[in-house]
C-alpha cells in the first residue's frame, strides 16, 4: 500500500469464529471487522490487518543518546528520535500520555517515508535513530522499513520499548536493532496487572532474549513510584535477577516519577530513593547503575569496574569529562567497559533540537 494510505500489517490469523487475532503482542486482542486493537493503531479492514500510523510521526527530534536513556552505546553522540502515537500497554502513569495514550490521528502531524527519515538523520550527522515516545512495537512494520533504510545509510537503529512482544515477532523486531532501552515497570505482576494491564513475564523473557540470543545492546530503565515499586525488597529481587540472569555488566536506570496521566495524586520520587535504589543493585554487584530525572552527578558517572575512576562523568546529560579510548577501555587501567564505543571528539551536548523532515527532500 502507499504511504497516504493504510499499510499491510503482519502477525495475526483468523479464529474459527471468524474473528481476526492480532498476534504481535501478548494482549491477543481478538477483531471484528472496523474493530482496532488495544493500541489502537492496529486495525482489521475486511479480511486484512492494517497499520494506520505507517509513514506518520507525532513529531522528530535530535536527542544526546544519553535521553532515551543509553549511556553505553556511542556516549555523547546524537539520534534522531521519533514516535507514532497509541500503546499496547495501559500505564496509570504513562509520561508521554498525550502521545501513546492518543486517540487522534491528527497528533501525528509529520509524514515520514523510511527513506526519508534515514536522509534527515545522515545529513544531521546522528549516528542513529530511535523509535521512542510510544513503543515501536505496535508499529513494527514500520520501524523495520526505517531500520532497513537506515541500515543502508550506515545509520543505527535504537528501540526504546516495554518488551511487550510474542516470540515471532520479536525475533523479527530486534533482528533490526542495534541498541535498545526496555523498561522494566516493576518486579510484581501484580503491579503490570493493575497498573499497566499487562503481565511482567513476557517483559522478563524478552529480556532473556535479548541477552542470550542477540548482540543488540540493551540497558534498562525503571521509574520508581512512592510506595508501588520502590520497596528494598522489590529492588532487591530486581537486582538479583538481572546479575543472575542478565548478568552484571547489563546496565540500569532508576528514574524519577512525576505525577503525570491518571496518578496526578502521587508525589514525585525523591532523589534519596533512587540513591537507596543504586546502592542495593550495587550491593548486588551490577556494576553500572544509574539515576535518572533528578540532579546527581555521581548517579549519572560511568566508573570503571576494574579501578573505580569516573570514565565518563555526566551532569544531566552533559558529559563533563570522557576517559575511554575508542576500544571502550579506561584510559586510567586499561580496562574494558561493557558496552558500544568509537571515536571520541565532543559531545552532542544535552540539548533537544526539534526537526521538521519536510526540508528533507527523499519521498
Amino acid at each position: 500500500m502507499t504511504m497516504s494510505g493504510p499499510h499491510a500489517g503482519r502477525w495475526w490469523h483468523m479464529l474459527d469464529d471468524g474473528r481476526m487475532q492480532c498476534d504481535l503482542c501478548p494482549r491477543d486482542c481478538r477483531l471484528h471487522d472496523g474493530q482496532r486493537g488495544a493500541c489502537f493503531v492496529r486495525q482489521r479492514v475486511g479480511s486484512d490487518m492494517v497499520l494506520t500510523t505507517y509513514g506518520r510521526s507525532s513529531g522528530f527530534c535530535v536527542d544526546p543518546i544519553e535521553k532515551k536513556p543509553l549511556n553505553h552505546f556511542y556516549p555523547g553522540s546524537s539520534v534522531l528520535s521519533f514516535g507514532t502515537a497509541g500503546c499496547n500497554l495501559a500505564c496509570k502513569f504513562c509520561q508521554n500520555w498525550d502521545i501513546s495514550k492518543s486517540r487522534e490521528m491528527d497528533t501525528l502531524a509529520d509524514a515520514a517515508s523510511p527513506k526519508r527519515i534515514a536522509q534527515a538523520a545522515a545529513e544531521l550527522e546522528c549516528k542513529s535513530v530511535a523509535f521512542t515516545y510510544n513503543d515501536p512495537v505496535i508499529f513494527a512494520e514500520y520501524a523495520l522499513d526505517v531500520a532497513d533504510a537506515c541500515h543502508a545509510r550506515g545509520v543505527q537503529t535504537v528501540a526504546v520499548t516495554a518488551g511487550y512482544i510474542h516470540a515471532t515477532p520479536r525475533a523479527e523486531f530486534f533482528a533490526k536493532m542495534d541498541a535498545a532501552n526496555v523498561d522494566l515497570k516493576a518486579f510484581t505482576d501484580d503491579f503490570y496487572s493493575k497498573l499497566c494491564g499487562a503481565r511482567l513475564a513476557p517483559i522478563l523473557d524478552t529480556l532473556v532474549y535479548l541477552k542470550h540470543e542477540t548482540d543488540v545492546w540493551f540497558e534498562i530503565t525503571t521509574l520508581l513510584i512512592p510506595g508501588l515499586n520502590d520497596s528494598d525488597g522489590e529492588l532487591e529481587a530486581l537486582s538479583r535477577w538481572i546479575a543472575r540472569e542478565l548478568g552484571p555488566e547489563v546496565p540500569l536506570h532508576f528514574t524519577a516519577f512525576h505525577p503525570d496521566y491518571k496518578m496526578n495524586e502521587m508525589s514525585p520520587t525523591p532523589s534519596a530513593t533512587l540513591t537507596r535504589a543504586r546502592r542495593i543493585a550495587t550491593a548486588h554487584g551490577l556494576r553500572y547503575v544509574y539515576t535518572g530525572n533528578v540532579h546527581d552527578p555521581e548517579g549519572g558517572t560511568t566508573f570503571c569496574p576494574h579501578c573505580g575512576n569516573g570514565v565518563i562523568v555526566r551532569d544531566w546529560h552533559r558529559i563533563l569529562n570522557y576517559r575511554i579510548d575508542d576500544a571502550g577501555r579506561c584510559q586510567e587501567c586499561g580496562g574494558a567497559l561493557a558496552g558500544r564505543f568509537g571515536r571520541f571528539d565532543h559531545a552532542f551536548g544535552p540539548r533537544r533540537v526539534p526537526v521538521r523532515l519536510a526540508s528533507f527532500l527523499t519521498t
